[in-house]
């Protein structure tokens, strides 16, 4: 196999809930949720029981033909989240694609921005994928270097400085691209008025506010969506992991009519996007968020996450932590002499399963639905393993 990946020293058989089960029978804590794809746990009864139902019936007709599920699903999806329109596709990196696609067909029918000439302002840190445009995108090395030509069309300011996107919108600008959280960068939050002064620079200058939500969107931050902290509305969000329940890949575009609705027909498809299968899980992910006690949950839990994140932090183990909702990025103290990839190694041995991420950062991203007592045993364990590498650092 292609070695594209470097994960840690786990071969997983079986999960149930929050927890997974190796080859050897050993038990896992999963404090990582498939970089919140898994928000609901592994197997969730219901997914399952959804996805089982559709196997008997229908997998997949190409979008050369309706199913009796499409629409349902799109008019769920766009309900949930207070839109208009839905467009399918399958991966997240797909979503963000059809956004980039959505905002410079619109820049070009409607705002009047010459051919070939629309920009698009992104964020230093942001991670949207890793296809050949959207790494053009990006400001990281690892994701970058390598892979050129670069796209052009891009103009890459720093996050959380609205005074920055200011600058950089003109009148071939057509969108504005960020994360609500950037997630990959460690759990990185911005500014609290950060997305309303973009949403008022962006109506201001007739551009598109699109926010990316495949990590941060379906009940991760406390809310449905990231946005809803700030009191925000994009004109497309992205959306994906969590909407396909841990199952299958399920992502989508969601937002205005009349900016969706420029693609049309032949411009833009997938022959798996808003399969039968993926419409039968995501129908059933939207009855799981639908009442909102998932959303309170990552609310309540992720209070008792971060006090006992910062208690860490004032014992010296931890050097920063930044939380929302049931979501945590922490570095690790550069005393302790210990990278992000060895904490997460220290964790693996001792049951609790995260993931580092530039360097000395770890990140916290358990099932919306893990216990209170897993919760705590998680945060335990951590601080277990840091006070072990404090000593033996001679702090």
């Amino acid at each position: 196999m292609a070695p594209n990946y470097h994960p840690l020293a786990i071969v997983l058989h079986s999960g149930e809930g929050s927890w997974v089960t190796d080859v050897d029978g050993r038990r896992y804590l999963d404090c990582l949720a498939g970089y919140s794809a898994l928000n609901f746990g592994h197997r969730h009864p219901a997914l399952v029981e959804a996805a089982k139902a559709q196997l008997d019936r229908i997998t997949l007709t190409s979008r050369a033909f309706d199913h009796d599920l499409l629409l349902r699903f799109s008019d769920a999806v766009a309900a949930l989240t207070g839109t208009e329109m839905l467009l399918p596709m399958n991966t997240g990196a797909e979503a963000v694609e059809t956004a980039v696609k959505a905002a410079r067909k619109w820049g070009y029918d409607v705002k009047g921005v010459p051919d070939g000439e629309a920009t698009i302002v992104v964020a230093e840190g942001a991670f949207h994928g890793r296809t050949t445009t959207i790494v053009s995108m990006s400001s990281d090395p690892e994701t970058r270097d390598g892979f050129g030509p670069y796209t052009p069309g891009f103009r890459i300011v720093p996050y959380g400085d609205a005074d920055a996107v200011a600058a950089a919108i003109d009148e071939t600008t057509v969108a504005v691209l960020v994360e609500p959280v950037q997630g990959e960068s460690g759990v990185i939050i911005p500014p609290a008025d950060y997305l309303p002064r973009l949403r008022n620079l962006c109506d201001g200058a007739n551009v598109l506010l699109v926010l990316d939500e495949i990590q941060s969107g379906l009940g991760r931050t406390g809310t449905t969506l990231a946005q809803d902290v700030a009191g925000v509305r994009a004109d497309l969000t992205t959306l994906g992991k969590a909407l396909g329940g841990g199952i299958l890949p399920v992502s989508a575009v969601v937002g205005r009519r009349d900016v969706l609705e420029v693609l049309s027909p032949g411009t833009h498809g997938s022959t798996f996007g808003g399969n039968p299968l993926a419409c039968a899980v995501g129908l059933a992910v939207v009855d799981l968020l639908a009442p909102g006690d998932l959303q309170a949950r990552a609310r309540e839990l992720g209070a008792e996450l971060t006090a006992r994140l910062e208690d860490l932090v004032a014992e010296g183990l931890l050097a920063e932590v930044r939380t929302i909702g049931l979501w945590a990025g922490l570095d690790v103290q550069p005393a302790l002499g210990l990278s992000g990839r060895a904490t997460s190694e220290r964790l693996a041995a001792r049951g609790v399963l995260t993931k580092d991420t530039h360097g000395n950062t770890l990140r916290l991203a358990p099932p919306l639905t893990i216990s209170r007592g897993d919760l705590h045993l998680a945060l335990d364990t951590l601080a277990e393993v840091l006070r072990e590498e404090a000593r033996e650092a001679g702090r």
